[in-house]
C-alpha cells in the first residue's frame, strides 16, 4: 500500500511509518520540516505539491495537531483548535481535487471527547460528551472531519488514549518519575485511566485500514482501564520500585505551572472501552496493563 501520514513526525508518526514498512508499505510523511527521502513539506493550511502526493495513494492518515501538554493559555488553545480543524479542512480541499483519492482516511481525534468518568464506561454507542474546551475541541474536530462525505473514501475518527511507548509520549516521563520515587496516585486516585501498548495501537490501525466495514468513531484503547492508583502501583511493581510518594491536587496544581502543563491531562478521569474493535474480533495483544 501507499500510505499518506499527515503530521507523522511524531511519536506516533514514527511508530506507525517503522510498522508499515517493515511490513514493505510505502510509506509518505507530510512534515513541516521535512528530512528524510520519504518526508514531503506542508504546511498544514494551504494547498501545495503533496496534494499530488495523495494521488493513487491507499490510505491517509492525519495525526496533525499541536500537543495539549501545555499551559491553555488563550494562545495555545488557538493554536490547539486551529492546528486540527485547519489540517483536516486543507486535506479536504485536496482530496475533492483528486481523480483518484484514498481508499480510507483515518484523523486523529482523542478519547478525551467523553465526560470525566469513574463509574460510566464509555463506548463509542453509549459515550457521554461533554462540554468544556478539551471536549469542544474533540466534538469540532469530528464535525470538520465528517461534515463532507466522499463516496468510496471511508473514515474514521481515532478517539486515541494514551499510547505506551518507550520512545515517546508521556510513559517515559512517567516511568521517570517513578523511579524517582514519585509514583503514587495523583490526586484522589480514582480517575480512570485508558490506555494502550504502541504495538497494539500499530495493530489497530492496520486492523481498521484493512476491516471495510468499519467506519465513523472508534475507541483506540485497550478493554481494561484502571485507576490512576492501581495504574502507578501495577507500574511500581513493573520498574521494581517498592514506594511510591502521592501527589494531591494542590501539588499538581504548582508542578503544572513550572512544567507548562494542565492538570487536567492526569485528573480527568478516561474510562473508555473500544467496542467497535472487540465487536469486530480485533485480538488485543496487551488487554491488561
Amino acid at each position: 500500500m501507499k500510505i499518506i501520514i499527515a503530521g507523522g513526525s511524531g511519536f506516533l508518526g514514527k511508530e506507525l511509518e517503522t510498522y508499515f514498512r517493515n511490513k514493505n508499505h510505502e510509506v509518505i510523511i507530510f512534515t513541516r520540516n521535512p528530512k528524510q527521502q520519504n518526508e514531503i513539506f506542508w504546511d498544514a493550511k494551504t494547498i501545495g505539491n503533496w496534494t499530488e502526493i495523495l494521488e493513487n495513494s491507499d490510505v491517509l492518515i492525519n495525526l496533525t495537531g499541536k500537543s495539549v501538554d501545555c499551559r491553555y493559555t488563550e494562545k495555545n488553545k488557538l493554536e490547539i483548535y486551529n492546528s486540527r480543524i485547519f489540517s483536516t479542512r486543507i486535506l479536504q480541499q485536496a482530496i475533492d481535487t483528486l481523480q483518484n483519492p484514498p481508499k480510507v482516511w483515518l484523523n486523529a481525534s482523542s478519547a478525551t471527547i467523553y465526560i470525566h468518568s469513574e463509574t460510566h464506561l464509555n463506548t463509542e454507542e453509549n459515550g457521554i460528551i461533554g462540554d468544556d474546551f478539551s471536549m469542544n475541541i474533540c466534538k469540532s474536530w469530528e464535525q470538520e472531519f465528517f461534515k463532507i462525505e466522499n463516496e468510496n473514501i471511508r473514515k474514521i475518527a481515532l478517539r486515541t488514549s494514551i499510547v505506551l511507548g518507550n520512545s515517546g509520549g508521556a510513559f517515559p516521563k512517567m516511568k521517570l518519575i517513578t523511579k524517582l520515587g514519585l509514583g503514587g496516585k495523583q490526586g484522589r486516585g480514582k480517575q480512570m485511566m485508558s490506555w494502550i501498548y504502541i504495538d497494539d495501537f500499530c495493530r489497530a490501525v492496520e486492523f481498521l485500514i484493512e476491516n471495510e466495514k468499519i467506519c465513523g468513531a472508534v475507541n483506540v484503547t485497550a478493554p481494561n482501564p484502571l485507576t490512576n492508583e492501581e495504574f502507578m502501583k501495577t507500574l511500581r511493581k513493573k520498574l521494581k520500585i517498592p514506594f511510591g510518594i502521592a501527589s494531591p491536587v494542590w501539588l499538581l496544581e504548582l508542578m503544572s505551572i513550572f512544567l507548562k502543563t494542565e492538570t487536567e491531562l492526569l485528573l480527568k478521569s478516561r474510562n473508555v472501552y473500544p467496542e467497535k474493535l472487540i465487536k469486530n474480533k480485533f485480538y488485543f495483544k496487551y488487554s491488561n496493563f
